[in-house]
Parts: C-alpha cells; structure tokens; sequence
C-alpha cells in the first residue's frame, strides 16, 4: 500500500490502461506492476536497482528479486550497451509491449465475428464505452458467445434493448447451468409444459364439490 501511494503522490507518474487492465492476464504480480510503472515512467532506461529500491522504498534484495522474476517472465529485458563509450547496463521494455499487443490480440480475435455489432445491430445505435465493459465481462467470464447472442435475442423478443435485463438472463440461465441453444430451448420447453399443467389442473379442477364450497 505504502508504495503505490508514493507512486500516487508523483503526479507525473503515468500508466496505460491496456497495462493497468491486463497485467493479470500477463502473470505480473502487484509489486511487479509497481516497479514496471517506474520503469516506463524514467527518462533514461539505464538499469540501477539502488536508485529503485530508494525510490520506490524497498530493499534492494527485494528490487533484484522482481527484476529477476520479471526477466524470467520475459517481461523486461537487461542489455549491455555502450552510452558515451561506457558499457552500460539498459532495461528493455519492448517484451512487455508485444505482450500487452499480443493480449489485446487476443480479445479481439476472442470477440470476432462481430459479437458488437450484433449488439449494435439489435440496439439500432452505438454502444457506449461502459457497454463494451460489460460485454468483455462476460466474455472473460467464460460465458460463450453463443450463450450471449441467444440472451439478447431472448431480451429483444420481450422488447427490451438493455444490457442489464439481459445480463440477468445470463444470470439465471448460468444457475441453472445452461450453456447451448439447446439447453436454452429445453428450459423453454420445460416452462411451457409447468404452464400447461398448471393451466390443466387449473381447468380440470372440481370447483362444485370442493369441500371449501360447502
């Protein structure tokens, strides 16, 4: 806590969203992350573990330990280059970018097939920022595409344009643990057939001679 609120109080300090959102997926720990954001945010890229441990308050045992492990992650990189004729040793960021770039090629691929244009489509507009969220949400969920589309095609067939009904759609159908089309048609099939005898036993009823009647 102590460190990113030092990281905080430095106004010029920046970080990308695309690393801020997936640095999870990339296997970076919180203190990796931490020192990661000092790293990108220096005006020289000369590799000094002191003047990061000093900086960022951290011993520098602990500062060698994360430098070694985002090195081992292929991460960063720690090259030997000459600077003014002195070798020197140099932090390679270029790893973590291509693996930010080949992350956020991921989704893309994950969420191909025009899944939002689907959503655009039926809306009849654009989707908002907030909207993609949710959508990736249940995506990184583990709901399938499939699943998504049948749910807003059951909330356009009741007349509803909003993420959040069909977010519950997908609530319920995950609790009772449908996952296909076919799942989906069974559960309506099982609905209608409760109605049915309900309706039944409903018509079939004695009223003439319930007992309550007499």
């Amino acid at each position: 806590m102590s460190q990113i609120i030092e990281l905080l109080k430095n106004i010029n300090y920046q970080v990308s969203k695309e690393l801020l959102f997936n640095y999870k997926k990339l296997n970076i720990t919180d203190s990796e992350l931490i020192v990661l954001i000092y790293l990108i945010n220096q005006s020289n890229n000369i590799y000094n573990p002191k003047q990061i441990g000093n900086d960022l308050k951290l011993e520098l045992n602990n500062v060698l330990e994360l430098i070694n492990s985002l090195c081992e992650k292929n991460i960063i990189k720690i090259e030997m280059k000459k600077i003014n004729n002195i070798r020197s040793e140099i932090i390679n960021l270029d790893s973590l970018y291509e693996k930010i770039a080949f992350a956020l090629t991921e989704v893309e691929e994950k969420n191909d097939s025009n899944l939002y244009s689907v959503f655009e489509t039926e809306f009849g507009r654009t989707l908002s920022p907030m909207e993609f969220e949710i959508i990736n949400g249940w995506i990184d969920t583990g709901y399938t595409e499939e699943l998504i589309k049948l749910a807003l095609k059951e909330a356009t067939y009741n007349g509803v344009s909003n993420l959040r009904y069909i977010d519950k759609i997908i609530y319920e159908w995950g609790k009772k643990g449908i996952k296909t089309k076919e799942d989906v048609e069974n559960n309506r099939k099982q609905f209608k057939n409760n109605n049915t005898n309900k309706n039944k036993e409903l018509f079939d009823y004695d009223w003439l001679n319930d007992s309550g009647n007499n």
